[in-house]
């Protein structure tokens, strides 16, 4: 019955939340069109139906260039979660490799991808590449991060108690320490999960001749209102995908931290 109850105000907060944005928008849209008189209002916020519409009308090329984009993101994305991975256990494993590691994690994140991507582009020479590459390079460093955190942050007691059982460093690791940090794995996800589309994305406004960002750089420069908000919601879109996605895994495959929030 408390799970009915939750599910049915998380449904009404969605519905309030929806219906809020749609009339700001409407209202803004309003306020510049009919009030102000401005008459870049069409560029600079249209009526949220005329992106709808605009949707619709170019929903089959926004839905080819988003597949193109979002399937480089998700093999840049898993391939950045399993560098993050195992170096998070690495560090973990030992002090010198995480004094070590550290500050050229950070020292990486110094990097504008604005910067990185021509770069990147250079050597490899291949757009499909670079939006891998740069995907991968924004996904690993919070996964890496929030990992270790979740490693280093197990109870000593608990890992003093499975050593006194003769437990080895594999079965502490399989049996408390990756069960106990997986939250902060999925904490992590959540927030590379939404980035790395969007560094495919700014890849894709480089020079690519296919994706999102392709849409978005045509519609700016070529006068198609329509379709460039439709193209910026449509990118939107995919970045709440990529983060309830990583969500619904979160409550497949560690449940356990979903009984303690409640």
């Amino acid at each position: 019955m408390r799970l009915k109850s939750k599910k049915a105000e998380r449904a009404v907060v969605w519905a309030v939340w929806i219906v809020a944005i749609i009339a700001l928008w409407e209202l803004g849209a309003y306020t510049l069109d009919a009030v102000l008189h401005d008459p870049m209002a069409p560029a600079k916020l249209p009526y949220f139906h005329s992106v709808v519409l605009g949707l619709v009308s170019y929903a089959g090329q926004l839905f080819s260039a988003m597949l193109v984009t979002y399937s480089r993101a998700l093999i840049g994305f898993l391939i950045g979660t399993a560098v993050g991975f195992f170096l998070a256990i690495l560090m973990s494993l030992s002090k010198t490799m995480e004094d070590i590691a550290f500050p050229y994690l950070i020292a990486s994140q110094m990097i504008p991808v604005l910067g990185l991507a021509p770069i990147i582009f250079t050597l490899v020479r291949d757009m499909d590449t670079s939006r891998i590459v740069i995907a991968a390079y924004i996904t690993f460093f919070p996964v890496a991060v929030n990992t270790l955190s979740g490693l280093k942050a197990v109870d000593p007691l608990k890992k003093d108690l499975m050593y006194s059982y003769a437990a080895g460093t594999p079965t502490i690791y399989q049996k408390l320490n990756l069960p106990f940090a997986a939250p902060y794995l999925f904490a992590g996800l959540k927030i590379a999960a939404p980035l790395s589309v969007t560094a495919s994305i700014l890849v894709d406004m480089l020079g690519s001749s296919s994706g999102i960002g392709v849409q978005l750089m045509y519609s700016l420069y070529g006068g198609l209102k329509d379709l460039f908000w439709a193209a910026v919601v449509m990118c939107a879109f995919m970045g709440l995908i990529s983060y309830y996605i990583v969500v619904a895994l979160e409550r497949i495959f560690v449940p356990w931290a979903r009984r303690k929030e409640a």
